[in-house]
């Protein structure tokens, strides 16, 4: 394997299509990906596929990734974070067709109950579901800012917004999240407190 002094000369190279350069990022990082697919899934085999997709992603569209004091981890973690919400939708879609179904003897009775109970159990399934209520931008920033450290200024970089709609918007997921594990319904965005009403 080729060497690279640093993580920008090596995903450098990446961009240009060198494999060396990118098996080093993907070293680099599959421990921390995968991790907070894990967190995200509750699933090691969500989590693997998870994290499989995302280093394809980061492949097929690196001439477009945007790097946060030098690395591609913020990119990855948010794309992870996309990946599982599409999942968790594809889901819920599933356990709507299994309710729509009409009740036969060819149908295991309460297949869907099972799976509304497999999703609610344990901490992890409830904030899964917590996240799944935010917009993409909500859940990605509370991935990079609560989860894995990043301040919600080097967050906002990644997303392409700026810091104070960073700050305004992962207040609003936060409290969304704090009422969906209490089990209670989520206003719509413009009936939450502002930070204004409740400065952090």
């Amino acid at each position: 394997m080729g060497w690279f002094p640093d993580e920008a000369a090596a995903w450098a190279a990446a961009v240009d299509g060198d494999a060396e350069g990118f098996a080093v990022v993907f070293d680099r990082y599959l421990d921390r990906v995968y991790r907070h697919a894990l967190r995200l899934s509750g699933s090691r085999h969500d989590a693997e596929d998870l994290t499989a997709g995302a280093f394809l992603e980061l492949w097929r569209r690196r001439r477009q990734v945007r790097m946060v004091d030098g690395s591609v981890l913020p990119w990855l973690l948010v794309t992870v974070t996309n990946l599982a919400r599409n999942r968790a939708r594809g889901l819920r879609r599933y356990r709507r067709l299994l309710a729509s179904l009409p009740r036969t003897e060819s149908i295991h009775p309460g297949a869907d109950d099972i799976l509304d109970q497999q999703i609610a159990a344990g901490s992890a399934k409830r904030l899964q579901q917590a996240l799944g209520q935010l917009s993409a931008s909500q859940a990605a920033l509370v991935s990079l800012v609560s989860f894995e450290g990043y301040t919600p200024a080097q967050a906002a970089g990644v997303l392409g917004i700026t810091p104070a709609a960073a700050r305004t918007r992962l207040h609003r997921a936060r409290r969304r999240i704090e009422l969906a594990l209490a089990g209670e319904p989520t206003p719509p965005d413009g009936l939450l407190p502002s930070l204004e009403d409740h400065p952090t």
